[in-house]
């Protein structure tokens, strides 16, 4: 129950700093639609940071999770009356920023279940979700200001490129700081996944690449880590 407690303050302090800091940051500096919304994106995987650090039980953290859900559904709910709400959250449609959280989040209690649950490893947590998250984001700030290159639908080389780069960037310093299995068997493992998140991502339609990436790439990286020693 403490830890429970604990965790749970400090992850809402985290919430309460970051949200105000967006929204503050947001009238001074009259952030873009689009930047604005990523920074969103951002602090919800900042969020997996605390899920991850400040809970050292899988399932009180899997809990958290949900405690979140049920907080915030509601507020939402109630702030979506108000005209100007999704204005100021850069709403592409009524609901959308409820519905994500709970897409999300359910998706982060999945994922710590399998990786920290059964494999028992916080790391890979952060490495599973991280390899759609970061590069999620940066391939739509890019493709929406330098993609010319359309490749599928509304998708761009620029920002598929830029998807799999941050992803590869980011699941092989996760990776790395790991450790468990040398560096080249670590480049193969980040190679393989980052490539198929990067192909999941381009062909996911409706924004369900929030599940399907970090599904996706939980499947490629924990078998080929078993393969090669690291789990």
């Amino acid at each position: 129950m403490i830890e429970y407690l604990i965790g749970m303050g400090i992850l809402l302090l985290y919430f309460a700093i970051c949200a105000t800091t967006a929204l503050v940051l947001r009238k001074l500096c009259k952030i873009p639609d689009e930047i604005f919304r990523k920074g969103l994106h951002f602090i919800l995987l900042g969020s997996l940071l605390v899920f991850v650090n400040a809970f050292n039980t899988w399932w009180i953290s899997a809990i958290g999770c949900l405690t979140v859900v049920a907080l915030a559904y509601p507020v939402l709910y109630f702030c979506e009356r108000f005209k100007t709400y999704s204005k100021v959250v850069t709403e592409r449609k009524k609901g959308e920023l409820k519905n994500s959280l709970i897409i999300v989040f359910f998706m982060f209690v999945f994922v710590i279940a399998i990786c920290w649950g059964w494999i028992g490893d916080k790391m890979l947590v952060l490495a599973s979700i991280y390899a759609w998250g970061f590069g999620d984001a940066i391939a739509a700030l890019i493709g929406t200001k330098i993609g010319k290159h359309k490749i599928y639908k509304k998708k761009s080389l620029e920002g598929t490129l830029a998807m799999f780069i941050t992803s590869f960037i980011t699941v092989l310093i996760i990776l790395l700081i790991r450790g468990v299995i040398p560096w080249y068997s670590v480049l193969l493992v980040t190679l393989l996944t980052s490539l198929v998140s990067t192909v999941i991502e381009l062909y996911t339609p409706n924004g369900l690449d929030t599940v399907t990436c970090p599904i996706g790439a939980m499947v490629v990286m924990l078998p080929l880590l078993c393969l090669l020693g690291g789990i």
